[in-house]
């Protein structure tokens, strides 16, 4: 809008100057002024707009000079409008006339009907300046960052409108809030989802469509949206073999009449890969043996604490043979506490997945864990400060590491729960 309005006022300046050139093709041209005159201001001195516009008296005027000009004004941001024209007095003067309109000056802005989130934050929102010109653009631009916090926050139809109030060139802007209620979703649509139901798709989704409970409001959250687009849902497909999935599109169809939002996703499942080959390099500490025994995928067998969770999330196990990137992860995170235990604080234990087909084009992972063990940590001392009261003997009584001996992760935590049952602390 703002660069319609500008080519407008430039042509319109610049046929005004076109007219006065040969008027009844008699008469003094305006191809050279005898002066320039400016008018409509009162803030901005008629020097400074002078030397803006670059127009002198006897300069050569044609559209590119009154076209250079009229930008040059409107790139101050000091003015709503810029006319340049030329006016003939009765003595065959020459006159180029400058007309503008300035911008007032913003001088205060407030904020009515924040109530979900407060007005301070709306204010910091809106980034204006203070004691400058209005600049209508800037306004657009912080109601537009004021949308997007709404938006984070879950209120997709709220509404931002600014009022300007104009006294003596100075403006003061009102921002009116219609937060509106949040948006509920009202279900979640997969597309290209052949393994698993769509059903699956949104139990693994915190976001959840709204139900017949009155708990189960639906309430959209765009930064549990976006965990479940990033974490929930990619998770949810490893845990069943499919390290490749991922999201193509996702989209959020709002009806803002009924306050309803629907998610649509669209995925590649991609292939389901099967447990390969095992191996194990580098350790030294425990032998290949002791190590694979934390190998997941060998043992069919659960824990208690596993099947009542498969229960109480209604998640199907998954099936034997089948890649599980959790299972894996879970497998690698005890055996570093393993290793933790025995004194290997800075051991690293890297898990390599590499991707392969069999002979008969079964996608299958070959497993292995590259292992650096290095030299196990001995704890030097032990230091107790900020106790006033308690004695550093009795601290020390509930600790379980004492200097000299190897480093142990159990009993770290066990002497810390040790002391914090003193109840003293």
């Amino acid at each position: 809008m703002l660069r319609r309005i500008f080519c407008a006022l430039l042509l319109s300046a610049v046929s005004t100057v076109a007219m006065a050139q040969e008027p009844g093709g008699q008469g003094p041209s305006c191809t050279v002024a005898d002066t320039v005159v400016v008018r409509g201001n009162v803030r901005v001195d008629e020097p400074t707009i002078r030397a803006e516009s670059g127009l002198i008296a006897g300069t050569q005027i044609n559209s590119k000079v009154v076209g250079r000009a009229v930008k040059a004004l409107y790139a101050t941001g000091q003015f709503n409008s810029v006319t340049i024209g030329c006016e003939v007095a009765a003595n065959n003067k020459v006159s180029l006339v400058v007309d503008v309109a300035e911008r007032p000056l913003l001088t205060d802005a407030s904020v009515v009907g924040a109530k979900k989130i407060s007005e301070r934050s709306v204010r910091d929102h809106l980034q204006l300046e203070f004691g400058k010109p209005l600049d209508p653009a800037a306004v657009t631009r912080g109601i537009q960052r004021v949308d997007s916090l709404y938006e984070k926050n879950g209120y997709y139809l709220a509404r931002v409108q600014a009022e300007t109030t104009l006294v003596d060139h100075t403006a003061r802007l009102t921002f009116k809030v219609d937060e509106g209620n949040r948006l509920a979703v009202s279900g979640i649509r997969v597309e290209g989802n052949r393994a698993l139901k769509d059903g699956d798709v949104a139990r693994a989704m915190q976001i959840k469509p709204e139900g017949f409970w009155w708990w189960r409001k639906g309430e959209f959250d765009d930064e549990k949206y976006a965990a479940d687009l990033a974490e929930r849902i990619p998770s949810l497909y490893a845990r069943r073999g499919f390290i490749d999935f991922r999201i193509t599109k996702d989209t959020l169809l709002i009806d803002r009449d009924r306050g309803k939002a629907l998610v649509d996703l669209s995925v590649e499942e991609g292939p389901r890969y099967k447990v390969g080959s095992f191996e194990v390099n580098g350790n030294r500490r425990f032998s290949s043996e002791e190590i694979t025994q934390f190998y997941p995928f060998d043992k069919e067998t659960r824990t208690l604490t596993s099947r009542v969770t498969d229960f109480l999330r209604r998640r199907s196990r998954t099936p034997e043979g089948i890649f599980d990137q959790a299972e894996w992860q879970g497998a690698t995170d005890r055996l570093r506490t393993t290793y933790a235990n025995e004194g290997y604080i800075y051991a690293t234990v890297r898990p390599v997945v590499e991707r392969r087909k069999t002979a008969d084009s079964v996608p299958v992972v070959d497993l292995r864990w590259d292992i650096d063990e290095k030299s196990p940590a001995i704890i030097n001392r032990i230091e107790i400060l900020g106790n006033d009261y308690t004695t550093e003997s009795c601290i020390r009584d509930a600790l379980s590491l004492i200097p000299g001996q190897v480093f142990n992760q159990d009993a770290m935590i066990r002497s810390y729960q040790s002391i914090s049952n003193l109840g003293f602390f």
